[in-house]
C-alpha cells in the first residue's frame, strides 16, 4: 500500500504485516481443511487432487512463514520477540479502533 495512505489511515508500515498475518493464517486453515477433506474422500482420483492442493497449501504456509521472519514479523523460534511484536500489533488496532 502506497506509505502516504498508509499514514493518512494511522497504519504506518503495519500494512504488510497485516496481510502476511492474515494470509499465513487463512494457508493454515486451508492445510487443515484439505487434510480433513482427505480423511472423508471415498474415491483415490479425489484423494490425489485433494493432496495436491495441500501439498500446495504447505507450500504457500513456507512462503509467507519465510516472508514475514525475514522482515521481523514473526518469531516463531522465540517466545518473548513474538509477543513483543504481537503487543505492538495489538496496540496499534486499539489505536486504529477508537479513531
Amino acid at each position: 500500500m502506497n506509505q502516504l495512505l498508509q499514514n493518512m489511515m494511522g497504519m504506518g508500515g503495519m500494512t504488510d504485516q497485516v496481510i502476511a498475518t492474515d494470509f499465513l493464517i487463512s494457508a493454515k486453515a486451508g492445510v487443515r481443511n484439505y487434510a480433513a477433506a482427505i480423511t472423508e474422500c471415498t474415491t483415490p482420483e479425489l484423494k490425489a487432487a485433494l493432496r495436491e492442493q495441500m501439498n500446495a497449501a504447505i507450500v504457500s504456509h513456507e512462503r509467507i512463514t519465510n516472508y514475514m521472519i525475514a522482515r521481523g514479523f514473526y518469531h516463531p523460534h522465540d517466545l518473548s520477540e513474538q509477543l513483543g511484536v504481537d503487543l505492538t500489533v495489538s496496540g496499534t488496532a486499539l489505536d486504529l479502533a477508537q479513531k
